[in-house]
C-alpha cells in the first residue's frame, strides 16, 4: 500500500475522566466526517484518567490532522499512535445462536474449541459464546456463524490495546 493510501489506524488516548469528554472526542470525529470503526473507553489505574482506544480508516494526511486536533483538546493528556507499533490488542465478542438442532449445538462446541471461545450460557435450543481475540479473528467468526446458522445475534465490545513488552504483534 502506498504511503498516502487508506488504511486502518489505531489511536490510544489518555484523557481526563470527566463528563462530556467522550462526546467531545466522538464529536470531533463526526464533525470532520471521520468514521469511527471502534471506540472503547475505561478508567485506568488512576481514577481521574481514562484510556480510549479508537480505530478509524484514513489516509496519512487525514490521520495526522486527526492526531493534531486530538492533541489540541484540553481534556486530552496524551495521544499514542498504535498504527505501526507492537501492540497487544483484543476485542470481546458475544454470539448467541438460537433455534439450534442437536447437530448444530455439537458444531458450536467445536467452533468454540477451535477459536478458544467459552460457552457462557446454554439453553434447550440455544447457546451463547464469548470470544476474546483480535477484531480480524472476530470478523472471521462472524462470517462463519452467518454462513452456518440461521438465527444469530452478535454484540462486539470494540478493541482495547496496550503497547507490547516484547516484539509481538497484534
Amino acid at each position: 500500500m502506498n504511503g498516502n493510501g487508506m488504511k486502518k489506524r489505531w489511536i490510544s488516548l489518555y484523557v481526563e475522566n470527566q463528563v462530556g469528554v467522550l462526546s467531545k472526542i466522538s464529536g470531533l470525529f463526526s464533525g470532520k466526517s471521520y468514521n469511527l470503526d471502534s471506540l472503547t473507553v475505561g478508567t485506568t489505574e488512576d481514577p481521574t484518567i481514562s484510556r480510549m482506544t479508537i480505530a478509524t480508516v484514513s489516509d496519512d494526511e487525514t490521520f495526522e490532522q486527526i492526531k493534531k486536533q486530538l492533541n489540541r483538546l484540553v481534556e486530552v493528556i496524551k495521544v499514542i499512535d498504535f498504527t505501526d507499533i507492537f501492540v497487544r490488542m483484543k476485542e470481546i465478542l458475544y454470539v448467541k445462536v438460537q433455534n439450534c438442532t442437536l447437530q448444530e449445538k455439537t458444531e458450536l462446541f467445536q467452533i468454540a474449541q477451535t477459536f478458544k471461545a467459552k460457552v457462557i450460557d446454554y439453553g434447550r435450543d440455544s447457546l451463547l459464546l464469548e470470544f476474546v481475540q483480535t477484531a480480524t479473528k472476530n470478523d472471521a467468526v462472524i462470517k462463519l456463524m452467518k454462513e452456518e446458522f440461521r438465527d444469530i445475534e452478535v454484540v462486539r465490545g470494540g478493541s482495547v490495546g496496550i503497547e507490547s513488552i516484547s516484539m509481538m504483534e497484534r
